[in-house]
């Protein structure tokens, strides 16, 4: 493992890579609850200690299976999840009373009495978000929340909700073929201190080259219909810049995944990537990313074999771009 085994979002210190949980219970098929288990309690093992949830995989569930991992485990963990898609209403929110329930009911589900790091999921356009951020802010006070973070969330969004309390980190899609946010919300989030924690950060699986058609997927798997990038013309386009990372990947010893991964942990000392995966086979594989050092010549042959200007079609459908805040 490389030397630097920690990162820095706002005050809380977390491992350089974490762990998104949300594929075990929802939208990549049928899960293994089994394998899930034993794959969180093979990330404890290996250090990766940062695990990422929300109320709304499930719904409910994966905060539910997560809890039960972590069963005599806690204390090794920071624990974060998300609030905000009330999945009763099917609608967004971030009023205050709602903010409350939520928590309460994570708390529950989770088996815990504090959550390390409690994300917005997606900003209520409904309600300005210093009401939000105001109602988080009374579950620190309260013990039940120890730190705040946003997820999708516009520079502008940030800098007002950080007006109200310090805000820890903010999660949104980042990898070699998301990097809109390279723009305006990194350097925000550097002008404020505040830590990045970017989702997707393997591209759905995309940049790992496991998957070549569209029939690669079962047809429960979001993936299936759910994204622009991975379907018509826009897939074999894509697929030449896998094939770019992956020849990078086979000359150099390592994985197209990998040196994802690796590229994302270069970008500063305040972005932790939590690559999701559901097997410890996969888990494994991405742990080892920590361990890879790249130099400046290689990090611009990996983005010049994935330049940002490339990538085929947007990340999501219009209509589901409706929910991101820009």
């Amino acid at each position: 493992m490389s030397a630097v085994t920690t990162r820095k979002l706002g005050a809380l210190e977390v491992p350089v890579q974490g762990l998104g949980c949300m594929g075990m219970s929802a939208y990549y098929g049928p899960g293994d609850d089994v394998e899930s288990v034993a794959t969180i309690h093979r990330a404890l093992d290996l250090g990766i200690t940062f695990l990422d949830t929300a109320d709304v995989y499930g719904p409910y569930l994966n905060e539910e299976l997560v809890g039960r991992a972590l069963h005599g485990r806690r204390d090794e963990v920071v624990l974060a999840t998300k609030f905000g898609v009330d999945s009763e209403e099917n609608r967004i929110r971030g009023d205050a009373p709602y903010v409350k329930r939520a928590c309460d009911a994570s708390l529950e589900r989770l088996g815990v009495d504090h959550i390390d790091l409690y994300y917005l999921h997606r900003l209520d356009l409904g309600t300005p978000v210093e009401e939000t951020v105001g109602a988080m802010a009374e579950l620190v006070a309260a013990g039940k929340v120890r730190h705040l973070g946003l997820s999708e969330v516009s520079a502008g969004t940030l800098r007002r909700a950080h007006a109200v309390h310090p805000i820890a980190a903010v999660q949104t899609e980042w990898s070699l073929w998301s990097r809109d946010i390279e723009r305006e919300v990194v350097p925000a989030c550097r002008e404020l201190g505040v830590g990045v924690v970017p989702y997707s950060p393997l591209g759905r699986g995309f940049l790992t080259g496991r998957f070549r058609a569209a029939t690669d997927f079962t047809p429960d798997d979001f993936r299936a219909s759910g994204q622009p990038r991975l379907s018509g013309a826009n897939l074999d386009r894509n697929l030449e810049l896998v094939r770019g990372l992956e020849n990078l990947a086979a000359e150099w010893g390592h994985t197209a995944g990998q040196l994802a991964l690796a590229w994302l942990h270069h970008q500063g000392p305040d972005v932790a990537p939590i690559p999701g995966t559901r097997r410890r086979e996969r888990l494994e594989e991405n742990a080892a990313a920590r361990a890879i050092s790249l130099s400046a010549a290689q990090i611009t042959a990996i983005e010049a074999a994935v330049p940002a200007h490339a990538v085929a079609g947007p990340r999501y459908h219009p209509d589901a771009m409706t929910h991101i805040d820009v």
